[in-house]
């Protein structure tokens, strides 16, 4: 099951107002802001509080970065947004004579925040995204449990909190809230208020907008962030070719294996599930043998995939350059972090191949900075127009962008007056990211081998392109060793908080249609060791979804022996186009409300929803709703607040994505 691919999921975007389209907005009303607050308080000398200074437990310090800088923003990031977002306010502050640098939490020691007072007219800025069922990031765990821990003084340091989530999750922007809330009790002085940013509707501008002064400010300036070097003799040992930390990482491989440090695990299975149909629905096993990864059923692995050559190519061509020049691209910072946008000195093509994001559309901001190399006046007046705030602009970047689902190489096709410098577009392209999948198989029953269920994703758009999944069309063609030839996949583990229950005696709900099903195979053959091992096992109901029992009934034969043999109490599965009426799995649950009632409210069964979170989540969310309003003779509000109370307890868990 892969995790939030934009670019896999077109039809999913909101087609009221992208996140993004407002983000400039947003970024020119931030700064103007933090100007006006710099202009009154440039001249109050703040008195520094008496503090204790914290032990250092890391190399760096931000504080003394921040010798020539009044805005540190902090960023905590699971796909890059987050991280884009602030790298963007840092670098935007220069524009009106601030100067500001973005700053990983995971890199620095954040008790030094109390220290922060020590820099006259300094602002810290959060940029926080949640991940999961209301999680920290990875590179923002440490941090929150700091602040869950701590008790420190923050008295006199200036913040504000951006956070960025989406309202189809049930714990919206869980963490921008934590840390603004948290922060204030600490004693810290909030200058704006939280901001909430969803990436599935609009950007909620509230008190962070100085509309009239932003407008003012609007100046159209090109600030370059990283300069061009150009390597003509350097030792081929010392390029990256696709390492994503330490040079060389994929030859020598040493653990432990992280999101810095991917393991190559070895394809030993790639299967197709589905027995017809015109999708393609795959089953892979990783080999992880003397890796010492460890994992447990529910557990998220995350891949890092390539980008099509095809694709690589073609914009090399459309930009007339050599990509296998060497290269580095250097910030002009001399004081920041952050060194280059991706692991350098590298080719242009291996940057495009394994580093940039080049198949999503490109968001405002890139369209705005590339608007300057068109010269059809034209089409540098389109370009700028789908980068501005105005209603004609967010209409035109919807139409002709989101919903055509142009990538980067499309608009320098539709754009033939487009040619970028390629050294600026590799600079303003976000990262490629990590692929999450819910694991498909338990340790206990396959400790050295990690298993994917997953789609292949492939459409056509409305300008009659062919777009492919990066991650799935990858895996696709990941083939087990072949004539010697070993082929891997670079991945590591993400925890998760999706788990069985501590007793094995509880029964189980799980409700997973589709690929949603991954993590219950893990759950099924977990439940099916603890039998085998005498244990006292709950009843383990399942209820799962395809299309047609003939053609994408997931793991038929594997689910329907685990229902013969016990393993599984009850076998579920709606059937959507099998007849007339379509039918789902939140019917099924309907249907069999009495035995779902008694499961949940008599014998505290756990229910565990994988999935879509638009829709299906929403509708078994519903459903749950009916039975407990009918059975439970319940009020809709004394329904809401009794699956609420099983969120709270952990008897009710969700691995979604929209």
């Amino acid at each position: 099951m892969e995790k939030a691919d934009p670019a896999a999921q077109p039809e999913l975007m909101d087609e009221d107002e992208p996140f993004f389209s407002n983000l400039d907005l947003f970024l020119f009303s931030l700064i103007a802001g933090l100007i006006v607050y710099w202009l009154i308080f440039r001249k109050k000398a703040e008195p520094i509080p008496e503090f204790k200074k914290p032990q250092t437990t890391r190399e760096t310090s931000f504080i003394d970065k921040m010798k020539k800088t009044n805005i540190v923003v902090f960023y905590g990031s699971q796909t890059g947004t987050a991280e884009e977002f602030a790298n963007r306010l840092a670098k935007d502050a220069h524009r009106y004579g601030m100067k500001g640098m973005s700053a990983d939490p995971e890199e620095y020691d954040l008790s030094e925040l109390s220290r922060l007072t020590e820099i006259e007219n300094s602002i810290a800025i959060f940029c926080m995204a949640t991940y999961g069922e209301g999680d920290p990031t990875d590179n923002a765990q440490d941090f929150y449990d700091w602040l869950h821990e701590g008790d420190a003084d923050f008295s006199g340091v200036k913040y504000t909190v951006f956070a960025l989530g989406n309202k189809t999750y049930e714990h919206y922007n869980a963490m921008g809230k934590y840390v603004d809330q948290r922060l204030a009790e600490l004693g810290a002085q909030r200058i704006f208020d939280l901001g909430m940013g969803d990436d599935d509707g609009k950007l909620s501008e509230n008190s962070w907008v100085c509309l009239s002064l932003s407008l003012s400010l609007s100046v159209c300036l090109s600030i370059r962030q990283y300069e061009l070097k150009v390597h003509s003799d350097l030792n081929m040992n010392k390029i990256y070719t696709g390492e994503l930390g330490r040079l060389k990482s994929f030859e020598n491989q040493k653990p432990p294996f992280d999101s810095k440090n991917p393991f190559l695990a070895p394809v030993t299975v790639n299967r197709k599930l589905n027995k017809a149909g015109d999708r393609h629905l795959m089953h892979l096993e990783l080999d992880i043998t003397g890796s010492k990864i460890r994992y447990e059923s529910g557990d998220h692995v995350a891949v890092y995939p390539i980008n099509d050559s095809v694709i690589v190519n073609r914009i090399g061509d459309l930009l007339g350059v050599d990509l296998d020049t060497v290269i580095s691209l250097n910030n002009l910072d001399e004081e920041s972090n952050k060194k280059h946008p991706f692991p350098c000195p590298t080719t242009y093509r291996t940057a495009l191949t394994h580093y940039l994001d080049i198949t999503n559309p490109p968001r405002t901001n890139v369209l705005y900075e590339l608007a300057q190399y068109a010269t059809e006046p034209k089409d540098q007046e389109n370009m700028r127009k789908m980068a501005s705030s105005s209603a004609e602009g967010k209409a035109l970047y919807q139409s002709w962008v989101l919903d055509s689902c142009r990538n980067i190489l499309a608009i320098l096709e539709d754009f033939p007056s487009l040619r970028p410098p390629i050294d600026h577009l590799c600079e303003l392209l976000p990262r490629l990211q990590a692929r999450y999948y819910s694991i498909a198989s338990s340790s206990k029953v396959h400790p050295n081998s990690i298993h994917i269920c997953a789609v292949v994703v492939e459409y056509k758009t409305k300008t009659g392109r062919v777009n492919k999944g990066v991650a799935t069309n990858w895996l696709k063609n990941k083939m087990p060793a072949d004539n010697g030839h070993k082929a891997t996949v670079p991945m590591y583990i993400r925890k998760s908080q999706f788990r069985l229950p501590f007793k094995s005696s509880n029964p189980v709900i799980m409700i997973g249609p589709g690929t949603g099903i991954a993590p219950f195979m893990g759950f099924v053959q977990e439940r099916g060791w603890l039998k085998e091992q005498g244990k006292d096992v709950g009843e383990t109901v399942l209820y799962y979804g395809c299309r047609y029992k003939n053609e994408d009934f997931l793991y038929q034969e594997e689910l329907e022996e685990f229902e013969k043999t016990g393993v599984l109490t009850a076998l579920n599965v709606a059937f959507s186009r099998d007849q007339a009426e379509k039918v789902y799995v939140q019917h099924l649950l309907k249907k069999n409300k009495e035995a779902v009632w008694r499961l949940v409210h008599t014998d505290n069964a756990h229910i565990y929803i994988c999935g879509d979170a638009r829709y299906m989540a929403r509708d078994v969310q519903n459903a749950f709703y009916e039975i407990a309003e009918e059975l439970g003779g319940m009020s809709r509000a004394q329904a809401v607040d009794y699956i609420k109370k099983l969120m709270t307890k952990g008897r009710y868990s969700q691995d979604v994505w929209s």
